[in-house]
């Protein structure tokens, strides 16, 4: 899930940190500039600590949900495409293939299909991409052997023909 949140600053406390408890900011809600965007409730909820997990081959779905209020999502994973994505939630209808990035309404759902072809650390974010700052950041784990078959060459590197990069 997806959601945000609109604070007051926090107080400053005796010992010099701030207040774990803040206050709602009905202006800043007004104006839609949350002071948080987050993953599961709170920052770092699926991240370092709890990322989510899969193996390689697995077929990882995730049911992801925005709950606002007021932001749309631009639901993405990095590094991954969804071979499967029901937008709207809607698995009645035929999916679409191999999408990059979906949209999400406050308040709306969707769910998306991957197939784990390659180990590693797949970021899963929210594409209007400073969001992540805020907390809009997940990690997905997939573990397995390498797979240098997909992601390296058996070619020897060479100029491209015509190239202005590569002369």
């Amino acid at each position: 899930m997806q959601s945000e949140f609109y604070c007051e600053p926090p107080e400053i406390m005796d010992n010099g940190r701030p207040s774990p408890v803040v206050e709602f900011s009905y202006p800043n809600a007004l104006d839609e500039s949350p002071t948080a965007v987050v993953f599961n409730g709170h920052e770092g909820a699926v991240t370092i600590e709890n990322p989510l997990k899969a193996k390689l081959d697995e077929t990882v779905r995730i049911y992801f949900g925005n709950a606002g209020p007021n932001l749309t999502s631009s639901f993405h994973v990095i590094g991954s495409n969804f071979h499967r994505l029901y937008r709207d939630a809607d698995v009645l209808s035929p999916p679409a293939r191999y999408v990059q990035t979906t949209s999400v309404p406050s308040g709306g759902a969707t769910i998306v299909d991957m197939k784990m072809t390659v180990p590693g650390t797949y970021t899963i974010v929210d594409h209007a991409i400073f969001r992540l700052d805020k907390g809009a950041v997940g990690y997905l784990n997939v573990a397995g052997p390498p797979r240098p078959d997909i992601y390296e060459s058996t070619e020897a590197p060479a100029p491209c023909v015509g190239c202005k990069l590569h002369p």
